[in-house]
């Protein structure tokens, strides 16, 4: 009787085990079913992002490839980076054209014209100039060696030098080399293709080049910027179009602003010039304010022309001494003045950020890289603007 009890309630006690179970099973699946599983969500965004990196990667590296490879044939690009230049410059006028119902091949041809004839009567100044200078000198030749040799060779004997060339006999020995024979002649020819016919070919290459580069820049202009606008993914279209929009702004505005840097300086050379007392002061005025476009090169040339031209009419240190007082107070002009106030400003740059902006990229680039030295500081500013505004609406400026 015992052991049935003890069976029965051990049969009891595991039926309320099991119930019990039963019940805690019921439970967690509940549970289970009140939380739902993200596992899938959270595998599609890692895979989503885990592809974004990799298409990030890949057309960072296809960028960073293009643009070493850039730098190896960049001594190539000269034709093709002038080109793009002057296409940037001649393309409202060609626009203008269009806009008027000219056909665009014809409109680019005339702008081209119009180019070519500002380069010639540009050719033509310094024609003038170096004329006007040579037949000076001619006449003076004689003056400027005893003159020379006045002060020249006082000096050379304070110093213990008891020395002076004998100009007859230089001129003899002069006229001797360039009555020698014809080997000499070959010879001199020959070495000069070896020396310096590479860079002759160079020159004449870009020379033809340049044209057709320009010409088809500015006709092809619309197809190209379609062309390019299809490699932009779309989420990044309207980005993309404000963020060019942008550039092109300041970069007509740098236009706008050299052409009046331009204009102001083609008054004060001329003028102050005049005022000093030089013969030739209008051809070398224009010729000074068109060559500071070109940073410091342009202006160094100019500036010794200028002087050149001073020592030859004058004769003293008078007109030396005036020559180099205007280009003085031109280039604080137009340094300190005109191109900060002018330019920097219209592009949205600090005088200090303007100078910064021509060292470096003079360094980094040479000759090209002071001409895109201020273009390109506006397409940074304009990229630095837009990240600036995408960085005022993250959290981590707004917490």
């Amino acid at each position: 009787m015992r052991e049935v009890s003890w069976s029965c309630g051990a049969a009891s006690r595991n039926n309320e085990l099991r119930t019990r179970i039963c019940q805690r099973t019921h439970t967690l699946n509940a549970s289970d079913r009140a939380w739902p599983d993200t596992s899938r969500e959270h595998a599609t965004i890692d895979a989503t992002m885990t592809a974004y990196y990799r298409q990030s990667l890949f057309w960072g590296a296809v960028a960073l490839s293009a643009g070493v490879l850039l730098w190896s044939l960049r001594s190539v690009l000269t034709p093709f980076l002038l080109g793009a230049m002057i296409a940037y410059v001649l393309q409202p006028g060609v626009e203008w054209l269009v806009r008027r119902r000219s056909p665009r091949g014809l409109a680019a041809l005339v702008m081209m014209s119009i180019f070519v004839a500002l380069l010639a009567l540009l050719v033509l100044l310094v024609f003038v100039v170096v004329r006007m200078e040579g037949s000076e000198l001619t006449g003076q030749i004689s003056s400027l060696a005893s003159k020379l040799e006045g002060a020249g060779k006082p000096w050379l004997a304070s110093m213990g030098i008891d020395y002076w060339p004998d100009w007859t006999s230089l001129r003899a020995t002069l006229a001797a080399r360039l009555m020698a024979g014809e080997h000499d002649a070959v010879l001199a020819v020959w070495q000069y293709l070896r020396t310096g016919g590479s860079a002759m070919v160079d020159v004449v290459g870009n020379l033809v080049i340049l044209p057709l580069v320009l010409f088809y820049l500015l006709y092809d202009r619309p197809e190209a910027l379609e062309r390019l606008e299809s490699f932009v993914p779309r989420r990044w279209l309207a980005q993309t179009r404000d963020f060019v929009a942008g550039v092109d702004h300041m970069m007509s505005q740098y236009l706008r602003g050299q052409l009046a840097v331009v204009a102001v300086l083609a008054v004060f050379y001329p003028a102050a010039l005049t005022i000093a007392g030089l013969r030739i002061a209008l051809p070398v005025g224009l010729l000074t304010a068109l060559a500071v476009v070109v940073p410091y090169i342009g202006f160094a040339t100019a500036l010794a022309s200028a002087l050149f031209a001073a020592v030859l009419q004058f004769g003293n240190w008078y007109g030396v001494g005036a020559v180099a007082l205007v280009y003085g107070i031109g280039q604080i002009l137009e340094s300190v003045v005109l191109t900060p106030r002018l330019v920097g400003e219209r592009i949205g740059l600090h005088p200090l950020a303007v100078i910064f902006s021509l060292l470096a990229f003079g360094k980094v680039f040479g000759f090209f890289g002071v001409l895109l030295a201020l273009p390109a500081s506006a397409a940074c500013v304009s990229a630095l603007r837009e990240l600036r505004r995408h960085y005022l609406t993250t959290a981590l400026y707004r917490d």
